[in-house]
Parts: structure tokens; sequence; C-alpha cells
């Protein structure tokens, strides 16, 4: 019988809660139970038992139905809080679950044949003690324990919509999401903060990272490579600050971009151009603004004939093409060693014969070696960092370079600035939610100790409707020819380049 501990027999079928010696007096109503046979209140969120098995199985990728993560997160003023009867009733069936099943085997099943094997015990455990429920309500606490056991308990149904964009948990009781660039408050909520803190302890240790009171900051990833950052007390005051930035389902690209009015098609054979010739490229723009969605979608240009290399802090690039290799930092242990910082990262990559470095997110004196890179033969690498412009973005990776240490002159740096940067794409986030491309500009080179730009594209906001949408124009400049012309012709992209700069000089005004 699969599941009761200490069966010898490997198949797979339904524990019986009889069939587990002293699980009958485990799961006898108890004297005073009222809370149990009162009809529980259909679940509207998952919650988890105060004490989860140690040895519970990794999370698994299952996750309700579309449809059912809908109805389950509605947003609302303030979120519904369980009741104190509702937890009570939970963790007396989740105890017994724990004592009729063997997790070690339940782990060997894939997640729909685990769910199918948990609902058949719930079942059995809820028909031993009485427990008055309406099918509704069994189906919504069963839906609850199997996210608790394989699962990230009350994240699930946030987890299975593509249409967020971030969780942000603040504290037990709070939860928030992003839908298309709003902000706003659902009904999901923990059963406290000992529950919250188990689940973003069970994410970062997928990843080999921890965090504790010792170690209370930490970056991690989830198996889809949704970025996670946990803050715990006592830094966090009130509770453990969970903030997920998902990723879709489906790898985003530069037609989808277009589909969405994040640029015209004329810019996007531009950004295409920039990929595809090997121009060395920054990529700037405020929080969520959609900078490492665009790194992904540049990359798709990238040969797949080159060895490219990234480095991040939480791995969270998709790329497509088969040489790649990923490299991930490495937080101190609890001795305070062993440290493997982006620096060490890039470093490291010279020595792997890299044709191209893609670098996460530049924040420290790894901008240095970057630029490096970019400069002793590894053109077309590319790379992030925040910044509200172009100007400011060589800026800021002046300051940054400055901050490592390097003594060296203004002017020096900023010459090593013009001689590896080719072009700075600027994302923003507007005021409506909306994410745009607002400029694609050219460093040009120095005019005494000032770095010369030049834009090639931009966007104009020139209004708005009656919904509060932007309605903007992307329009080239109508330069003539961008010093990255001699690129596009040496591949053989030149004619396209023509033809996008000449089409996207006439204003045509988008409306959202």
């Amino acid at each position: 019988m699969f599941g009761r501990r200490g069966s010898s027999s490997s198949g797979v079928g339904t524990v019986r809660p009889a069939d587990v010696p002293g699980l009958q007096e485990a799961l006898a109503p108890d004297e005073d139970n009222s809370h149990a046979e009162a009809p529980v209140s259909p679940p509207s969120v998952q919650t988890e038992p105060e004490k989860p098995p140690a040895s519970a199985p990794s999370p698994s990728a299952a996750s309700p139905a579309p449809g059912q993560a809908q109805d389950v997160v509605q947003p609302a003023p303030s979120p519904r809080k369980k009741n104190n009867e509702y937890y009570e009733t939970k963790a007396q069936i989740f105890n017994a679950l724990v004592e009729a099943i063997d997790l070690s085997q339940l782990a060997r099943l894939d997640a729909e044949d685990a769910r199918d094997e948990i609902r058949d015990v719930v079942n059995d455990i809820i028909a031993l003690k009485n427990v008055v429920m309406s099918i509704s309500e069994q189906e919504d606490l069963l839906e609850d324990i199997c996210n608790d056991v394989l699962g990230y308990g009350p994240l699930e149904p946030l987890l299975a919509r593509d249409d967020i964009a971030d969780i942000m948990v603040n504290g037990a009781h709070t939860v928030y999401i992003e839908t298309e660039g709003k902000v706003e408050q659902t009904a999901v909520s923990f059963r406290d903060n000992a529950q919250l803190m188990n689940i973003c302890q069970r994410i970062v240790s997928q990843v080999g990272r921890r965090v504790d009171e010792s170690s209370p900051i930490c970056d991690a990833r989830l198996p889809d490579g949704s970025r996670v950052n946990v803050i715990a007390p006592p830094l966090s005051i009130d509770g453990p600050a969970l903030t997920i930035r998902k990723f879709k389902r489906d790898k985003l690209t530069l037609d989808q971009l277009v589909r969405f009015g994040s640029i015209t098609p004329e810019g996007s054979t531009i950004l295409q151009i920039i990929g595809r010739s090997r121009c060395n490229v920054l990529i700037s723009g405020g929080t969520g603004s959609g900078k490492t969605t665009l790194l992904n979608c540049l990359t798709a240009y990238i040969d797949h004939t080159e060895r490219v290399i990234t480095c991040e802090d939480s791995a969270e690039l998709q790329l497509q093409q088969p040489h790649v290799v990923r490299l991930e930092t490495r937080p101190p242990n609890l001795e305070g060693e062993g440290e493997i910082t982006m620096r060490d990262l890039v470093k490291n990559c010279l020595r792997m014969r890299p044709e191209r470095i893609i670098v996460g997110e530049v924040r420290g004196p790894e901008a240095f070696d970057l630029l490096q890179a970019m400069n002793t033969g590894h053109d077309g690498s590319m790379g992030t960092l925040h910044a509200n412009s172009p100007r400011e973005a060589l800026s800021r990776l002046e300051s940054m370079i400055t901050m490592g240490g390097f003594s060296l002159p203004s002017r020096t740096l900023r010459e090593m600035i013009v001689s590896s940067i080719d072009v700075v794409v600027q994302a923003a986030r507007l005021r409506d939610g909306s994410r745009r491309i607002t400029h694609v500009t050219e460093v040009m080179g120095m005019e005494g100790d000032i770095i010369t730009t030049q834009d090639v594209f931009l966007y104009d906001m020139v209004g708005e409707d009656a919904n509060g949408r932007i309605i903007g124009r992307h329009r080239s400049t109508g330069i003539g020819r961008p010093r990255f012309w001699e690129r596009a012709r040496y591949f053989g992209e030149e004619a396209r380049l023509a033809q996008a700069l000449d089409a996207s000089e006439m204003p045509e005004y988008v409306a959202d």
C-alpha cells in the first residue's frame, strides 16, 4: 500500500486510516470537538499548519487551474482572515495526514499523482473525524492542504496567474500584487508570520541559500526563474517581507513588445540590428521598467554559434542559444566566508573564452571589468543598470567604478566608457503603468571632458485619452547614418537599417 508508514509494498493506492496501527486512536474525535463538527467557512486562501513536517518534499510545479486561481485571488480593501476554528480543524487533519502517509514515498510521484493520493487520504480523515463540510468547502480545504504539502501554500494561486508581474508580501496578513502596471491588495493571507517564514525558507533552500535571524537578507529564485527577495526580522519589523518578480511562462519577444506598443516595428528592427551587429549595449531604466525583459529580447538575436556567458545575482535570464554558460553569485556562509561577488564572476569570464558576456545587473565595481571585457575582443556584450536617462546611465557607470576603489582620473574613465559602450537603450514605466522604450542612444565620443551622445530613436508623450492612458509616438531623430552603420554593413544589415530609419521619420501617433 503506497504511503503507509512501515509498508514494504511499492504499489500506488489509497491509504486507509484503519490500515495504520494506532491511527484510529489518533483520529478519534476529541471529547470537546465542537469546532471540528461545526461547518467550516469556505477557504478563500491557502494556509499551513503551525509545524509543517521537516521531511516535506520539494515544492512541486503543480498549481491550481487558472480559473481556480482567479477565483481565489480577488482584490479587496482588506484581506479576509481565517478564523481560529478553521485553523484548528485544518491542523488536526494535516497532522493526521502526516501520520497516515510516508512523505519520502510521496516525493517519488509526479505532482498530479501526489495530489490524488493526498486527496484520498484527507477525504478518509474528514469522514472518520465527522467534520461537517459541504462539497465546495471540502474541495477548498483539500486544495489548501495539497498546496501546503507540495507547493508554496497561500502563494500557489498567485503564482498560477500569468497576469501578475509582482507579488509583495508585507507580513502574514498583507499581500499586494501588480497587474497591468497597477498595484492592488489581495484577500490572500498567511496564518501567521511563522507560516510565512517557513514558506520563505522553503523557497531559498531550493537554491542552497538560507534566511534566518543571523542572515536576514536573501536573494533567490523560483524554478521558473522568477526573482525572489526575502528580508526577515529583526530587520523587517512587521514580519518577513517577501517580494517575487514573476516571469511569464512564455518568453517575450520584440514582436510581442511591438504588439504591446512598447516599441514600433521600425524601432524593433533597429534593436534587432543592434543585437545582431555585436554592438556593446547598456540597458538602462528604473525599477520595474522591463530592463531584464528587454535584455532577454535582445539576446534572441545572438548567433547560435557564439559562446555566451551570463553573470547574475540570481539566474533569471532565459537565453535560447545552445552554447550558454550561466554563472551566479554566492553569499557568504555562517562564518562570513566563501562569498563570490559579481566582480569575481566577470573576471573569471575572461578566462572562459567567451564571445559575449552578459551581466544581469551592473551595480558595483564589476562595471570596470565589464568595460575592460568589452574593450578586449568581446564585442556584443550587454548589461543593465538603474538610471533614468542614457546620460545618467553613463554617469552612474563612472560613479560605480570610482566607488569600487579605482583611483583613475575622470577623463580616463570617460574615455574607457566611450571606447566600450556603443548604444544605451532606455526603458521606462510610465505613470499609467505602461512600459515603453523611450531612447535608443549612441555614445559618440568626447568633446573636451564631456561624453557626447546622439539619440537615434525617441518616444514622445503627447497627451492621454479619456481613460488616463498615455498617448505617444516613437520616431527616428533623422540623423542619417548612426555610428554603428559600419557594423550593420559588416553584418549585411545596412539595407534593413536604412529602411527602418527612413520609415520611422514620419511621426505616427500611437494610442494605447
